[in-house]
């Protein structure tokens, strides 16, 4: 992981270099619909709030569960012997970009979603509660905190979401060899370039061109900005979004120039 001073800069370059949220200056009508009608959506369903009140009442968990890691591994402990408290105050998306993904899988009416690590479950609540005819598989390496995640899913009444435990590497495969198609990934595991390419090229085998793919801490280090780079000149993308934090992935085969975009948000 970059230092805390290499981060701010990379922030700073971001921030400097981006679009602004309003849209002005997109050359690209689908970008500034995007902007208009998803990124800049103050709605808030009451489902946000029943969901925050979870990420509350696990921030005030002192229990302690046992970590199995098979990802970068955290860079607030190197035990693996972690209080709940502290999980989610430090690896749970921000309540900002996960009700993100509840808006865009809305707007773009995805039904088969995939996540790569549940964690506590929190973003996965906000991708399973955007639709009632979703359903998400959820993929989570340690069996303890899976366990946390399915508590949190019942007591919110999401019965639309399947978690499948173990390592991604023996996981995932099994599960696409069942599927025909994939229309919204959120990739939040593991956080190294290899890893994180070889699991883009084995979603990529079952998305269509009007999938949607997204990418957490693009930036978070070396590894990660490459794998990014990687994935944005891969013949089969079309458009990018990169919102620093997360990065956002089209095909649409109708755009015949590929185009790349830094979004303030």
């Amino acid at each position: 992981m970059y230092s805390a001073f290499t981060l701010a800069k990379k922030y700073l370059e971001y921030y400097t270099k981006a679009s602004n949220s309003k849209g002005h200056g997109v050359h690209s009508p689908f970008v500034f619909q995007f902007i208009t009608r998803v990124l800049n959506n103050k709605k808030k369903p009451e489902v946000f709030n029943r969901i925050e009140q979870q990420r509350r009442n696990l921030k005030q968990d002192i229990n302690y569960i046992n970590i199995q890691d098979f990802g970068a591994g955290s860079v607030i402990s190197k035990s693996n012997k972690r209080r709940v408290r502290t999980i989610a105050r430090t690896s749970l998306k921000p309540a900002k970009y996960a009700q993100l993904m509840h808006r865009m899988i809305n707007y773009y009416m995805a039904t088969r979603i995939v996540e790569l690590g549940t964690s506590l479950g929190i973003t996965t609540s906000y991708l399973a509660s955007a639709n009632s005819l979703n359903k998400v598989t959820t993929f989570e390496g340690s069996d303890e905190v899976a366990a946390i995640a399915e508590k949190n899913f019942r007591e919110l009444g999401l019965p639309n979401i399947k978690i499948i435990r173990g390592n991604f590497d023996e996981t995932l495969e099994p599960f696409l060899s069942k599927v025909s198609q994939i229309d919204f990934v959120f990739v939040d595991g593991n956080h190294r370039k290899e890893p994180t390419i070889r699991y883009f090229e084995m979603l990529l085998a079952k998305s269509t061109d009007q999938s949607v793919f997204i990418f957490d801490d693009i930036h978070w280090s070396k590894e990660m900005e490459e794998a990014w780079q990687y994935i944005q000149h891969h013949p089969s993308v079309t458009l990018t979004i990169d919102l620093f934090y997360i990065g956002i992935v089209f095909f649409r085969k109708e755009q015949k120039v590929a185009q790349h975009f830094r979004i303030r948000y």
